[in-house]
């Protein structure tokens, strides 16, 4: 591989589409590519680094999937439990018959409050209970506790937002306690991710890149677009370093068993079939067994985007980070063109 090539590649694509972020990539633990550009400030003029913590939207699933994992690992849960058993909720039209692994794997049939198929303009989007309001788990259920089930749990994929503030509530219920502390000492800590946090969107620590949406009128932030503070189906802040550490602690077996690594690694659900895409647990998994299969977390809301890849065949791992709604996509396409080209 051609890693001067790749270099001036990124490089021109980040000049080009004015990207605002981080962009690491790096084989078998060594850095081949590592770039912030833009601001984390845009009114003070504050430049993105390396060192920066962003929003990574629905990334955050994974750190829920892998607290989940904690408890099973401890013997207080199993992925066959099913959600009734955990807690008891005022959902007329949930199915009993809910596990942990349908939720954990999207097939629970429960609807997504955040469903694209009924949202139009997701930087402008509002809800029953106000977002300074949306604290924790909990405070979401107002939001979807009246939907009907999409279809029976197991049947088949569907992305679903409140399946994971479930996990979250189910988390809370079980160690009693407050599910952004129970990650970060059961995954944060573990992993060594120092700098991830769930932290107050009017209250940013310092570091921490501002999530900017473009509008008619300009850039504006996106303070008033997401919940206050991130909870179990997203909004946690991280950094390009904390997510590497976050990978290699995982497959290393540091915060799951190993043989439960490579159960939430599998495919547990189809998704689409071109590329072949599957789901695990908190884990999206695209392209065949080998050289052409990636594990990948993502996220994507107002003034966030992100998605972190590993080719375990490879040892490759590609990490982007933008504080824009749309910034890594662009990077990330050149990178899978440039992959594809290299593989043939």
């Amino acid at each position: 591989m051609n890693d001067t090539e790749l270099v001036e590649l990124l490089d021109g694509i980040i000049e080009q589409s004015a990207f605002s972020g981080v962009v690491t990539i790096q084989r078998r633990g060594a850095p081949i590519y590592a770039r912030a550009a833009g601001y984390a400030d845009r009114s003070n003029r504050v430049a993105n680094t390396l060192d920066t913590r962003f929003g990574i939207a629905s990334g955050t699933k994974f750190f829920t999937a892998l607290a989940i994992g904690r408890l099973v690992a401890a013997g207080r849960l199993t992925l066959s439990t099913k959600l009734h058993e955990c807690v008891a909720l005022d959902f007329p039209h949930y199915s009993p018959d809910i596990t942990i692994a349908h939720l954990l794997s999207h097939t629970s049939g429960i609807a997504d409050y955040l469903d694209e198929e009924k949202i139009d303009d997701f930087d402008n989007i509002r809800f029953s209970t106000p977002y300074y309001d949306l604290k924790g788990p909990r405070d979401y259920l107002a939001i979807f506790a009246d939907e009907p089930m999409k279809f029976a749990p197991g049947a088949r994929f569907s992305y679903s937002n409140g399946g994971y503030i479930l996990l979250g509530v189910v988390i809370e219920a079980v160690t009693g306690a407050r599910y952004q502390d129970f990650v970060a000492q059961e995954v944060f800590q573990p992993a060594g991710m120092q700098r991830t946090g769930f932290f107050a969107m009017n209250r940013l620590p310092e570091q921490t890149a501002f999530g900017y949406i473009e509008d008619a009128d300009g850039w504006r932030t996106n303070i008033f677009n997401l919940p206050i503070i991130g909870a179990s189906d997203g909004g946690a802040f991280t950094t390009a370093g904390d997510v590497a550490l976050l990978w290699d602690a995982f497959w290393s077996g540091r915060i799951l068993p190993l043989e439960l690594v490579e159960q939430y690694a599998s495919p547990q659900v189809f998704v689409e079939a071109d590329p072949p895409i599957h789901y695990g647990y908190g884990l999206w998994i695209r392209g065949d067994a080998g050289v052409r299969r990636d594990h990948y977390i993502t996220g994507g809301d107002a003034g966030v985007s992100f998605q972190s890849i590993v080719n375990r065949a490879q040892d490759l791992q590609t990490t982007v980070i933008s504080n824009t709604g749309d910034g890594v996509w662009p990077v990330l396409q050149a990178i899978r063109e440039y992959w594809s080209k290299e593989q043939g």
